[in-house]
């Protein structure tokens, strides 16, 4: 059937219009070949603009589009959907983006202008090779894995298990609760971290619908949307979670000690521990490095007084494979160690601590159980606490941090509410943006402490006066008076920046998730799709996929969840059709496609030594095209007759039939 092509061109308000003379290119595209119609309108995107469409496919007769405008990632399944409606095969469209590559790049109207033409005439010349592709579905599990079981992960395992629906939620430590469990209260309310998240974390425990792998560690993963497999190491905790009863003799008895992690090595933890006392599931685990019997085969003062017997010394690590449809990731973040930045003494100077060390200190249940004390056991009568520490640094991470304006003046409102300390803020700007926290701010103002605008540049011991004796000298400029100036303190707070987890790039490999520069898990789309990943069935949700604090956490897990249901009640999953073809006559079985496929959707049959591609995997980007020797393997809608054609499209003007 002879190509009947119809193209439009969008002037996106004065986006396109603006730049480019939309007029012009719809004279230029109504003589090329196979074109029967050109139009330009103001918003193709809008019901009026999809109408235009619609009404031309059925009263033209049209069998190919060329939509002119804007990204192909924001609208091209919007402009298909308008060419299936009126009953043309959506991979008969094709897109020219005039806007991100023509009209936001340039204010020469003439060569906007010419350049649009060019992108115009390579996809007409191209969709005039397109041919009709068809996709499939494929049943979906409904089972949901949750990797994290942070306040993001707590969340969106709830959502999806409130629905009826199985969850695996797997968390690497002993227990549940993440970051969260850790601080004493929570901006801008003040609303105590352990009363709100330990209800959560207690359901979850308890929930029919959540499976709960504590000390486990997602190993391996394989499959697609829809119908994923996954390999989860349980590591043997040597206590048998279903005889202990919870009840503390072990940890009790336990003549060994280790600094706690909990506790940032502020206090020390028996050998048979639980991180902290509202731990769920409220099993302890024997730490093998620390452990008498591990190391020199003598103690098991635990097993002797448990009367439970729960102790099992000869427990070894399980692995469990589950089948599920879906994956929420939400491993959350790391606070930035501060000892790379030796001019402030963090490590070096007594009474130098990071804000999350401050949060287990002022903590009703930390280790000095809420009492402010220095190294000495006085309380600090003056204490600074320096924003930005590891945030907006070239020399270590570049972005905001967002919470740490105001975990910093909740520490100032802790320490005014604990002690008689005078607080100093020593901030570049502060960014006070959420609901409520303006208010918060002001409330910090007036309750006296002093804010001084300016980074400071050293923390050190070396009095110069005797006021400095004793002190710790906080050396700064200040820039609203400018001023140099040196502050005598007693304590010094370092607000720490959020940063990814250590093993965020092993993470990365094993679910086929994408980083940004920053080092974070990288969404689809920032505005659009801001919790799915370019692994379709594979969500993220939390700090591991950029700073912010517990609403947002919240919020994003509770809409990856949505994501997740969404997709469970439609029951079914449509795949890509545009996606690579491996011809087995051909296919020399050299595995150079499967080497360099970033979606790892190429496995190798080593029977009849050929390579095969899992179209549910494949996300049609043609590298395995490009390294084929034998040429074997064909990338369905980017043939090399459609490219061709696009490149002489772009390079002249066509005259007659493209070639």
């Amino acid at each position: 059937m002879e190509p009947r092509i119809g193209v439009y061109v969008c002037h996106c308000g004065s986006n396109i219009a603006g730049t480019v003379d939309t007029a012009e290119v719809t004279r230029f595209a109504q003589g090329l070949d196979g074109v029967v119609v050109a139009r330009d309108y103001k918003f193709m995107c809008s019901d009026p603009g999809q109408e235009l469409i619609k009404n031309d496919i059925r009263d033209l007769d049209l069998n190919r589009v060329v939509v002119a405008s804007c990204s192909p990632t924001m609208h091209e399944p919007t402009f298909r959907r308008a060419c299936q409606e009126a009953g043309m095969n959506p991979y008969l469209f094709e897109m020219a983006n005039i806007r991100e590559h023509v009209s936001w790049v340039t204010e020469d109207r003439e060569q906007a202008t010419e350049k649009a033409k060019s992108l115009v005439g390579a996809a007409a010349a191209r969709v005039y090779y397109h041919q009709p592709l068809e996709t499939r579905e494929v049943a979906v599990n409904p089972n949901t894995l949750v990797v994290g079981g942070g306040i993001a992960g707590i969340q969106a395992a709830l959502k999806v298990a409130d629905s009826g629906q199985k969850v695996y939620l797997v968390e690497k430590d002993p227990s549940i609760g993440g970051h969260m469990a850790q601080l004493d209260k929570t901006f801008p309310t003040l609303d105590c971290s352990a009363c709100i998240l330990t209800p959560k974390m207690t359901l979850v425990g308890s929930h029919p619908y959540i499976e709960l792998m504590t000390y486990s560690e997602v190993v391996e993963v394989a499959g697609f949307v829809g119908n994923f497999k996954a390999k989860i190491r349980k590591k043997a905790r040597y206590v048998d979670e279903d005889k202990c009863t919870g009840c503390g003799v072990c940890q009790t008895k336990c003549p060994w000690k280790a600094d706690s992690e909990f506790e940032l090595g502020l206090s020390q933890r028996k050998a048979i521990y639980t991180p902290f006392a509202q731990a769920v599931p409220n099993t302890p685990v024997i730490d093998k490095e620390h452990c008498a019997y591990f190391l020199k085969g003598t103690c098991r003062a635990c097993e002797k007084f448990c009367e439970a017997g729960a102790i099992d010394f000869e427990q070894a690590d399980q692995f469990v494979e589950i089948e599920i449809g879906n994956i929420i990731v939400t491993t959350g973040y790391a606070s930035f160690d501060p000892t790379p930045i030796a001019q402030y003494g963090y490590g070096r100077l007594d009474n130098v601590i990071s804000g999350l060390e401050f949060e287990r200190i002022c903590n009703s249940a930390g280790p000095t159980e809420g009492e402010i004390f220095l190294k000495d056991g006085s309380h600090p009568e003056s204490v600074a606490i320096i924003h930005c520490v590891g945030s907006r640094d070239e020399k270590y991470h570049e972005y905001c941090s967002r919470v740490c304006c105001m975990y910093s003046m909740k520490f100032a409102h802790l320490i005014k509410e604990h002690t008689d300390a005078q607080v100093y803020e020593l901030y570049i700007d502060v960014r006070s943006f959420g609901k409520g926290y303006e208010e918060f701010y002001n409330r910090v103002l007036s309750e006296g402490t002093v804010f001084i605008r300016g980074r400071p540049a050293e923390v050190t011991d070396v009095a110069e006066t005797p006021e400095e004796k004793g002190k710790l000298i906080v050396q700064f400029e200040d820039t609203l008076a400018g001023l140099q100036r040196r502050l005598p303190v007693d304590m010094v707070v370092l607000s720490c920046a959020l940063e990814p987890q250590p093993d965020t790039d092993v993470v990365a490999r094993l679910f086929n998730i994408s980083r940004s520069a920053d080092g974070f898990f990288l969404e689809r789309h920032p505005k659009l799709d801001p919790v799915a990943t370019m692994s379709d069935g594979i969500f993220v949700a939390g700090c591991c996929q950029g700073p912010k604090d517990i609403p947002d956490t919240v919020a994003q897990a509770s809409a990856a969840a949505a994501e997740v249901l969404a997709v469970i009640s439609k029951g079914t999953i449509e795949i890509e059709a545009a996606t690579a073809v491996v011809d087995e006559r051909i296919c020399s079985g050299c595995q150079f496609c499967k080497m360099v496929c970033p979606a790892s959707a190429i496995s190798f049959d080593e029977e009849k030594v050929v390579c095969r591609v899992n179209e549910a995997l494949c996300k049609g980007c043609g590298a395995c095209v490009g390294v084929c020797p034998s040429d074997a393997i064909s990338l369905s809608h980017f043939t090399n007759e459609q490219i061709v054609a696009q490149m002489e499209g772009m390079l002249a003007e066509p005259v007659g039939k493209p070639t």
